[in-house]
């Protein structure tokens, strides 16, 4: 079958091989850490380099000003987690006891910084050391990595067997195509939320545009009511609704940018709001690997399939043909699918148990790549793509056709694209319902790892709305520390048992104030 790539025979155990990582974030600490675990590390045969461009361990949770173009982060000063820390955190590494539910960043930071040491990781970095290239040398059968060196500013090559590309996908700000946003971006009335930290972002603007109805959405929203300004909030399929006395206007999706100086907004309803001071535009991401070449991982939408594609393409929503999420599956041999691995790209997850996951089936390949079967990847992938097609193809019958389905806000680089593949694009790597879990089990399966995802994470990840909302109502009245103090000091399956019993407790809670809704 002419669409599947020749994997790499298996490496020979004699020899001592070198694995580069991308990034010293949630993503690249995880892979220090499962390969630190493994007895190929242990016994001298593998060594780990990860390079981190900024100063520090930590990500997209490391805070920075707004200043560079894009910002190293989007962390603004309100966040707290979407999701329960017993649910996110990695399973070897629960939060400290007593720690708020709903932690904040510096919080979370901090987690992430102590464990690094824990596991003694810092080692295995080279921080302020961006990666510059990343190239294919086909004879000696190595990836010749590129970085520029702190302190000299030098460029460096070095030599490695494999490569985890773990730096990240929450920088690139995505901006749909909105017919005027292009003049109020150029006027400054508008922003991606990747520049948002605090209010006072908007000076004195009173009446401030949110665009998105995501988590970062909803917390600007929050955040810019606290403050007193009046908020027009575009929420793709909303109904129009007028909220808190009518400061907060609730309106569907944006269908033109108008004159500026009376602030028009125009949704696709037809319906107009005036007097906008500011927009923000919490439309999302885009996948971005600057140091590929875009000979190798082509920047546009692939063609249909079948059959797969003989090259990898990111078309900013997907990375594609990836088996399982992670491995380049092409019949170029630019990307040998058993030496290279993209890490953390499915959404709507909890991300840091799905990375434990994927590293112990990326190291499981590495180790015998033999067990990847290009033939039955290659069959997931079309099926896959075949079932996402009959899916849009559904929504679209099902509603307007100027509205992108299943929450796309427009196209990647034009009217032009074909929206059918820019909607299977978008939710290639978005998982739905309790697919996450499957897919944990599923890559701890092929590992050969004992490990299933416990019944009440997946419980408490379909609570999470609610016990965030019951949370935030106990921080409210203070009551939030007592609620959690001396909570998972216990030791070992106590710990987790000790947090399951609280959100629990949180969710009777719920139950009590509002019996007439159902938990789920």
């Amino acid at each position: 079958m002419d669409f599947l790539p020749t994997l790499e025979a298996s490496w020979n155990q004699k020899t001592q091989q070198h694995i580069c990582i991308i990034g010293s974030g949630p993503s690249g600490l995880a892979a220090l850490k499962i390969i630190r675990d493994s007895q190929q590390f242990k016994g001298g045969l593998w060594t780990a380099t990860a390079f981190e461009a900024r100063d520090k361990v930590g990500g997209i949770w490391l805070p920075a000003p707004p200043t560079s173009n894009p910002p190293s982060t989007p962390l603004y000063d309100s966040l707290t987690t979407n999701l329960p820390h017993p649910v996110m955190a990695y399973t070897s590494f629960p939060f400290p006891a007593g720690t708020t539910l709903f932690p904040p960043a510096s919080t979370v930071l901090k987690y992430f910084e102590d464990y690094a040491a824990h596991f003694e990781l810092n080692e295995h970095i080279r921080l302020n050391t961006p990666v510059l290239s990343i190239t294919r040398d086909h004879t000696a059968g190595k990836w010749t990595v590129s970085v520029r060196a702190p302190k000299t500013s030098a460029e460096e090559t070095h030599d490695f067997d494999f490569v985890i590309v773990a730096n990240g996908h929450y920088r690139l700000p995505r901006l749909p195509a909105t017919p005027g946003l292009g003049e109020w971006v150029e006027a400054k009335r508008a922003v991606h939320s990747v520049y948002y930290r605090n209010p006072s972002t908007f000076g004195d603007a009173k009446t401030v545009l949110v665009v998105g109805g995501g988590p970062s959405g909803q917390d600007l929203v929050t955040d810019l009511l606290a403050s007193g300004r009046n908020i027009v909030h575009s929420v793709t399929g909303a109904a129009p609704e007028n909220l808190h006395d009518g400061r907060l206007k609730v309106r569907g999706r944006i269908a033109q940018y108008g004159d500026l100086d009376k602030g028009l907004v125009t949704f696709e309803d037809g319906s107009e709001e005036s007097g906008v001071d500011k927009a923000v535009l919490a439309t999302g991401y885009k996948f971005d690997f600057p140091f590929f070449p875009t000979s190798v991982l082509r920047p546009s939408i692939p063609p249909p399939v079948p059959p797969l594609p003989g090259a990898l393409y990111n078309s900013t929503y997907h990375i594609f043909p990836l088996a399982r999420h992670v491995f380049p599956l092409v019949v170029a041999d630019e990307f040998p699918s058993s030496t290279v691995a993209f890490l953390g790209i499915p959404i709507r997850v909890a991300p840091l148990p799905l990375l434990e996951a994927q590293m112990r089936a990326v190291l499981h390949v590495f180790e015998r790549p033999e067990s990847l079967d290009p033939t039955q990847e290659a069959i997931d992938i079309i099926s896959r793509y075949e079932t996402l097609r009959a899916r849009v193809a559904q929504q679209r019958a099902s509603s307007s056709p100027t509205q992108f389905p299943d929450g796309v806000d427009g196209p990647i680089s034009g009217p032009s694209e074909d929206p059918v593949e820019l909607a299977i694009a978008a939710a290639w790597h978005r998982f739905e319902g309790h697919e996450q879990f499957q897919y944990r089990d599923a890559m701890h399966a092929f590992a050969e790892y004992p490990h299933r995802v416990p019944a009440w994470e997946i419980e408490m990840y379909d609570a999470k709305g609610i016990l965030r909302e019951e949370w935030r109502d106990l921080e409210r009245l203070g009551q939030a520390e007592e609620w959690v103090r001396g909570v998972g000091a216990g030791e070992g399956e106590k710990v987790a048992e000790e947090w399951v019993d609280l959100m629990r407790k949180l969710l009777r809670r719920a139950e009590e104030r509002h019996p007439e809704r159902s938990r789920l």
